[in-house]
């Protein structure tokens, strides 16, 4: 593999780590694991959370979360040369289930109302950042 094949865009957040934010192997993209975080220098500010000088939750939205998650991997889609019909797979992590399944699967079914690709959703104890949700998303490009 070459670094052609990394992708990374400055219309998406950045990335919290060393990793791009896709990466193209034959027609195959695969998408590093994508959160709510909007772009810009300040990599903390997620839609729908308030956090105060503590550390409390002072206000928490999840489908505010869920609307970002999704407008996040577009972007990184779009510049993957890719379209949201090519998602084949899709694994999302929540940190509260009971709480938040519901809310996500009945957004997950209006953004995916024809293109269906397969997903698994499981519960983690924690993300890297104050979010509640993340997706890690494959594409297959023709």
């Amino acid at each position: 593999m070459n670094k052609e094949n990394k992708i990374n865009t400055q219309e998406a957040p950045k990335s919290v780590g060393a990793y791009p934010h896709a990466r193209k192997v034959g027609n195959f993209l695969f998408l590093s694991g994508i959160g709510p975080r909007e772009k810009g220098e300040n990599a903390n500010i997620i839609p729908g959370l308030g956090i105060d000088a503590r550390g409390n939750f002072t206000e928490f939205d999840f489908e505010a979360q869920v609307h970002s998650v999704f407008k996040n991997v577009k972007t990184v889609l779009e510049a993957s040369n890719a379209k949201w019909e090519d998602l084949v797979d899709i694994t999302v992590f929540l940190v509260d289930m009971k709480r938040d399944f519901n809310t996500f699967n009945r957004l997950y079914a209006e953004y995916f109302k024809e293109a269906q690709p397969c997903r698994t959703t499981v519960e983690v104890k924690s993300l890297p950042t104050a979010i509640a949700i993340e997706l890690k998303c494959v594409a297959y490009i023709e």
